[in-house]
């Protein structure tokens, strides 16, 4: 569950990114973040995985208070959150399931855990022949899906993506986002930051609108233009 009660962020260059936005993601919902170059988006993904701390206003994730987490607790947190980059920010060194291990190892998980947990994220993503190949021997398209694995292996409560298909072609575009509503058709929440109105006008999911760092539009429908049609 996500919260944001009048955030604002205001960057120490004095950039006013977010304008006092309120707004909630409930469990298992799937919500598109939409909006122009500029308009706050990546602002609020950098709010929602503790990369920056808002100037005003209250952000609970997941059962955790951003603006008064500790040290401690921001780890754990993490750990509920799992989050696919546009520039999928694989290790070139190591194969798809080392890449997968290492997150897994990093919180602590069984070699047991490790080999059943992989075995079925990479089933999930219709990967399991490429665990011993390198990124740099994959497509775009399987890097991606490799990236949300990734995200999903820890089995974070929510996955947050950051333009997930800004490197694709259409087709793969579509692929990945039918694969993201699979996930969340599993019970994982699903948020995704995209400017592409075609894929969002695909789906029919809740598409929240940033612009100038306030939210103009919430509603189930399409998104055309800065502005929702249902």
């Amino acid at each position: 569950m996500i919260r944001l009660k009048n955030v604002e962020m205001e960057y120490d260059n004095g950039t006013k990114a977010i304008r006092g936005i309120t707004l909630s993601i409930d469990d298992g919902e799937f919500v598109f973040l939409v909006g122009p170059s500029g308009s706050g988006k990546s602002t609020i993904i950098k709010l929602l995985t503790g990369e920056v701390e808002p100037s005003a206003g209250r952000i609970m994730i997941n059962g955790f208070s951003v603006s008064n987490i500790s040290g401690r607790q921001i780890p754990l947190m993490r750990r509920t959150l799992g989050v696919i980059f546009q520039d999928f920010r694989l290790i070139d060194q190591k194969t798809v399931y080392e890449n997968l291990e290492f997150v897994m190892r990093a919180v602590g998980a069984s070699p047991k855990a490790i080999r059943e947990r992989i075995s079925y994220v990479l089933d999930l993503v219709g990967l399991q022949r490429k665990a011993k190949s390198y990124p740099t021997e994959l497509s775009g398209g399987e890097q991606q899906r490799v990236a949300i694995a990734r995200a999903l292996v820890n089995n974070p409560n929510t996955i947050i993506a950051d333009e997930p298909t800004g490197n694709l072609d259409p087709d793969r575009s579509l692929e990945l986002m039918s694969l993201l509503v699979k996930i969340n058709q599993l019970g994982t929440t699903v948020v995704v930051v995209t400017h592409e109105k075609d894929l969002v006008n695909r789906f029919g999911k809740r598409v929240i609108t940033i612009e100038s760092g306030h939210v103009v539009n919430d509603s189930v429908g399409r998104y055309v233009g800065g502005h929702i049609h249902g």
